[in-house]
């Protein structure tokens, strides 16, 4: 009997029961408050960098914080129809879930990588800490989401070839 769990399917749902309620409570902060929601531990180094660097102004970076959340609620979409498709046995043996983890493994490394980026710019210890924790969390799904071998689905038994050669010799009629 073989089992239809993939290392990379088990890592990715581990990956979506951390990313679901971490940056859906996130996402939900700014869009509550947007100004108070970026100035929090997990998006302050790009809320210092945007004001800091590139001198944005208030009503922007309200903006750039909407841009943000939805760019994480992306994510979270994504692992959450990468959980949901799971748990059905058939679509986890045909591999046909992995468009939906590769996509919340690729944005949800692009937003940690400029955030890790821009908390190293500004000097938010703490900031990068979590995004280069977040990162190679990410990463590691990734990788071993290329490296795994497609699952080998159970192939039917062949027809078994006859012990013995049915020869039967030529036998032509000549008149």
């Amino acid at each position: 009997m073989t089992s239809s769990w993939r290392i990379s399917t088990v890592n990715g749902a581990l990956l979506a029961l951390y990313f679901l309620p971490v940056w859906t409570f996130v996402a939900f902060k700014i869009v509550a408050s947007p100004v108070h929601g970026l100035y929090d531990l997990a998006n302050v180094s790009v809320a210092l960098f945007l004001s800091d660097h590139l001198h944005v102004v208030a009503m922007d970076l309200v903006r750039f914080a909407w841009l943000l959340a939805l760019g994480k609620m992306t994510v979270v979409v994504f692992f959450a129809v990468f959980l949901v498709m799971t748990t059905r046995a058939s679509v986890r043996k045909s591999g046909s879930f992995d468009e939906a983890l590769a996509l919340a493994l690729g944005i949800g490394s692009l937003i940690t990588f400029a955030s890790m980026v821009m908390a190293s710019q500004v000097g938010e210890m703490a900031a990068l800490r979590l995004h280069a924790t977040e990162l190679l969390l990410l990463l590691g799904g990734a990788i071993l989401m290329a490296t795994e071998p497609p699952f080998q689905r159970d192939q039917p038994q062949a027809r078994p070839w006859p012990s013995q050669p049915n020869v039967q010799p030529f036998t032509g009629s000549s008149s």
